[in-house]
């Protein structure tokens, strides 16, 4: 990682660090979706790993419950799921991520309400983030999951 990649996602970084739960896990979705086709050029590629462990004790639970395990994986909560998470190296905390975003196209995880929308406090932090390349934008993200977790 170079020093510009680093100096171009510390501000981003804090910024998301002070943001809400709800506003990080909607970030995250919008993150994704704005670089999914670069990240995944095969849409039935599936990544397996630690990261596919986490997922598959998150799907079964219901949409409610789905929703409250990515607020305490953000909040650091003192909970199962969030402790297994913490417990994950980075690159499978990132794929944890991946993996949530892709059952929220499939349906299998609970979405961002159709009616959301971010809150306007975010705007300049998103042009941040957009400004930043494919690679900088994929080390923001892991470098923001990576301490989530208890």
């Amino acid at each position: 990682m170079t020093n510009s990649t680093l100096d171009a996602i510390k501000e981003p970084l804090k910024q998301f660090e002070a943001f809400d739960a709800d506003t990080q896990l909607a970030l995250l979705w919008y993150g994704y979706l704005d670089i999914k086709d670069q990240l995944n050029p095969n849409p039935d590629s599936k990544v397996e790993g630690m990261g596919q462990t986490l997922y598959d004790h998150i799907v079964v639970l219901s949409k409610e419950d789905q929703l409250q395990a990515q607020r305490d994986i953000a909040n650091r909560a003192d909970t199962d799921i969030s402790k297994q998470y913490g417990a994950l190296s980075p690159s499978s905390k990132l794929e944890t991520w991946l993996l949530l975003a892709q059952g929220m196209e499939s349906g299998e995880i609970i979405n961002v309400p159709s009616d959301y929308s971010l809150p306007e406090h975010t705007q300049e932090f998103v042009d941040q983030i957009k400004a930043l390349d494919f690679e900088q934008r994929i080390t923001f993200t892991r470098d923001a999951v990576t301490g989530m977790g208890a």
